[in-house]
C-alpha cells in the first residue's frame, strides 16, 4: 500500500491520505523540497518505505500493527550529525558523543514513531536524517521535516500499515 501526503505550497495545509481516507498533518516549515539537506527544516518529496514503528512502552501497550515494533527506551536515540558517518542517520544508544536527537521526550511527540526509509540505503551525510511519522503538537505546528499527525489519526494509520508500505511525500504546486 502507498500512503500519500500531499503538501501544499502553504505547508500548514498537508494532508496524508491512506485508502482514501484523509487526515490533517504538519509537516516542516520549509515545505517539500526535491533535495534535501540537513537541518533545513524541510520534508523531502519522494517514496519512502516504512521501516519500523517505534512506542513509549511506559504509556501504553504498541498500538496494533504489522511493522516491526520497538520500545522506546530512554538510552534511544537518533544520530543527526553528519560528521558521524558511522551513526548517522541512524539509530543509536544512548550517550552518544555526536549531536543526535532523543527518542524519550518529555512531550508526546515521540511517544508513537514510524521510521521512514529516508537517506538510509545509502546514507549519504548532510542529506538529512530521522524523517519520521510521529504525533503533531496540538496546534499542528511545522516539524523539523517529518509528517506529523494527531495522535488518534497516527494510530489508525499504524494500523493498517504493512511491511513493505511507503509513504510518497508529493508537493501540490509547482
Amino acid at each position: 500500500m502507498e500512503v500519500v501526503v500531499m503538501v501544499a505550497e502553504d505547508p500548514s495545509r498537508a494532508r496524508l491520505i491512506v485508502r482514501g481516507r484523509e487526515y490533517r498533518c504538519s509537516v516542516g516549515a520549509g515545505g517539500a523540497v526535491a533535495r534535501k539537506s540537513e537541518g533545513d527544516g524541510a520534508t523531502p518529496v519522494g517514496l519512502w518505505p516504512v521501516r519500523r514503528l517505534f512506542w513509549r512502552a511506559d504509556k501504553g501497550p504498541a498500538p496494533v500493527s504489522d511493522l516491526p515494533a520497538v520500545p522506546v527506551t530512554p538510552d534511544l536515540g537518533w544520530c543527526d550529525d553528519p560528521s558521524d558517518h558511522e551513526n548517522y542517520n541512524r539509530l543509536v544508544t544512548l550517550p552518544c558523543s555526536s549531536n543526535h536527537e532523543e527518542l524519550w521526550r518529555e512531550d508526546e511527540l515521540y511517544d508513537l514513531v514510524v521510521e521512514l526509509g529516508y537517506n538510509d540505503r545509502p546514507v549519504v551525510p548532510g542529506r538529512g536524517s530521522a524523517i519520521f511519522l510521529h504525533v503533531a503538537r496540538q496546534d499542528f505546528a511545522p516539524t523539523a521535516g517529518c509528517v506529523a499527525l494527531a495522535r488518534e489519526d497516527l494510530v489508525a494509520v499504524v494500523r493498517q500499515l504493512r511491511r513493505g508500505d511507503a509513504v510518497r511525500i508529493t508537493r501540490i504546486y509547482p
